[in-house]
């Protein structure tokens, strides 16, 4: 008889995890702090040469040029996975990075490379290009106020306590996983992150919210802003050597590979433990747990 798959079940293809992994909230934060930086904040923008058109959201090419030729940028934020270009006279510019766009300064005169696809021109030589290999990464003007509205609290902020967290995950009645991945549920975790952040807490992500006691709940919350952290410090997580990995506008790498405890260690002994580390799926996630260490309580069983 022909078993169903449903969300949690073992993946067989573990020989072949899949390569790409979208920025996180430490990526994205070491980006804006690598573009403020060098210098662009207070500086204006010349002109705008877009090369491939799908990379602007919501506007033609010509009226995106149009729009942001002349402007000053007063300053550079992160909100959630969104670099935020704060510009004069109001305008906001967001820019998602997706899975393998990244920013570099460049000289004007440089030739373009095959995959830079928006290049800003500053007053001089210099020129802030954007390049994406996969051409998934999006630039967006209009409703930038609307999109950031939608999204979920910063769990790096003040406001984010274990006490609102929990009312949030209470109410709801969702595998974990999933809505910690939900940017409208908390801003800025991915895959990466989340893996980490449930390991640290010993929480399986299959368990539902709701069914959360109150010490889970505050260890969950302090997991997930401790990983958040390290991936700051270590200013992001760059996996692999190819050039659609994670490098900031300065060409580094992320240090957090050499920290992360699950993400990506499957067949790997848990550094809490020593059990094999395993890779399952879980909402059509690639996901990767101990499962001694997180494992699926019988009904009733969770701490409270």
């Amino acid at each position: 008889m022909r078993r169903r798959m449903n969300t949690c079940a073992y993946d067989a293809r573990e020989a072949h995890p899949e390569r790409k992994t979208m920025p996180e909230l430490p990526e994205v934060q070491t980006v804006v702090d690598d573009l403020i930086a060098t210098g662009l904040a207070g500086q204006t923008i010349t002109d705008v040469h877009v090369r491939w058109p799908g990379s602007i959201a919501a506007l033609a090419p010509k009226a995106f040029r149009r729009t942001l030729a002349g402007r000053r940028i007063d300053n550079i934020t992160r909100r959630a996975k969104f670099i935020v270009w704060h510009l004069d006279e109001g305008l906001t510019m967001l820019t998602h990075l997706r899975m393998t766009g990244r920013f570099y300064l460049a000289n004007r005169d440089t030739a373009f490379g095959r995959h830079d696809h928006v290049a800003f021109s500053f007053d001089g030589q210099q020129q802030l290009r954007y390049h994406d290999t996969r051409k998934f990464g999006r630039f967006y003007i209009a409703n930038s106020d609307t999109m950031l509205a939608r999204l979920g609290p910063e769990p790096l902020s003040r406001q984010f306590t274990a006490r609102r967290f929990g009312q949030r995950l209470t109410t709801r009645r969702r595998h974990l996983k999933p809505l910690l991945l939900d940017q409208q549920f908390l801003a800025g975790l991915g895959n990466i992150y989340v893996d980490e952040a449930l390991w640290d807490a010993g929480l399986h992500p299959t368990r539902s919210s709701a069914d959360l006691g109150k010490s889970e709940i505050r260890r969950l919350h302090r997991s997930i802003r401790k990983v958040l952290r390290r991936g700051l410090r270590n200013m992001g997580t760059t996996l692999g050597t190819g050039e659609t990995t994670f490098y900031s506008v300065a060409g580094n790498r992320g240090r957090n590979k050499d920290e992360l405890k699950v993400f990506r260690r499957h067949g790997m002994p848990c550094p809490r433990c020593r059990a094999t580390i395993v890779r399952m799926v879980v909402g059509q996630r690639s996901t990767h747990i101990c499962p001694a260490c997180q494992k699926m309580p019988l009904p009733d069983g969770h701490d409270k």
